[in-house]
């Protein structure tokens, strides 16, 4: 499928403008692939065109994923909301975790991540917009969940997520970025001075709104549609 290479290159050529646009090194941003409904043949694609950092929704379709392409040297991310009864099966297969918004999944995560697999990447899901439907921590929340999250032996928190409301224009966009960048310094002076390692990471900007993300400091950002075209309904 040459058209997802070329998908690839034109995502790629966006975030190296954005990044250029404000001094920054390209380099610093993943490009996380979001193959929710996504086929295995299109997955492979993408590989061949690069990409290694995957992310996915739903657990049992990640799951099946991950069986047929075991055989890539593959980093998956689950990025979808994230039930107790589940958690399990996330520590034993994925590489980071963006969705976390309880301390009681993050406990879980955890106890259930196999020591052979090191630590467990985790991002704290903010709802940086307040906004009812969604899931996230609110702001005022985000602090003691990152000072518990950052003790818990088998993870290693490195940032902060959010999904902020859409905006028509990247001036309005830029302002939830800003807002949730401006969080994750305020939270990494606290754990400095808690002597606990400081996040990195903030996985924010999807495929109408990268280049505001990357503006705004981003270092993940997801994007499906404009690597793979309109979703499939997913069943």
């Amino acid at each position: 499928m040459p058209k997802i290479r070329n998908n690839i290159d034109l995502v790629s050529k966006r975030i190296a403008q954005s990044a250029d646009q404000c001094g920054r090194d390209p380099s610093e941003i993943l490009l996380l692939a979001v193959t929710k409904t996504r086929r295995s043949d299109e997955i492979r694609h993408a590989i061949d065109a690069g990409l290694t950092h995957f992310a996915e929704n739903y657990l049992q379709e990640a799951l099946e994923k991950i069986s047929q392409l075991h055989d890539q040297q593959l980093y998956w991310h689950f990025i979808g909301p994230l039930q107790s009864n589940k958690t399990r099966s996330v520590a034993e297969s994925f590489s980071w975790v963006h969705s976390v918004d309880r301390i009681k999944i993050a406990q879980r995560l955890s106890d259930q991540r196999p020591e052979s697999m090191g630590h467990l990447n985790i991002c704290l899901q903010v709802n940086i917009d307040d906004e009812p439907s969604k899931s996230g921590l609110k702001q005022d929340e985000v602090l003691p969940v990152a000072l518990e999250v950052a003790k818990l032996p088998n993870l290693r928190l490195r940032g902060l997520m959010a999904i902020p409301k859409a905006e028509e224009n990247i001036e309005a966009q830029q302002l939830a970025f800003a807002k949730l960048a401006q969080l994750r310094e305020q939270i990494n002076h606290v754990l400095s001075a808690e002597q606990l390692e400081q996040m990195d990471t903030l996985s924010m900007g999807m495929s109408g709104d990268l280049e505001a993300a990357v503006l705004q400091g981003s270092t993940i950002v997801r994007v499906g549609t404009d690597l793979f075209g309109p979703r499939q309904k997913h069943e």
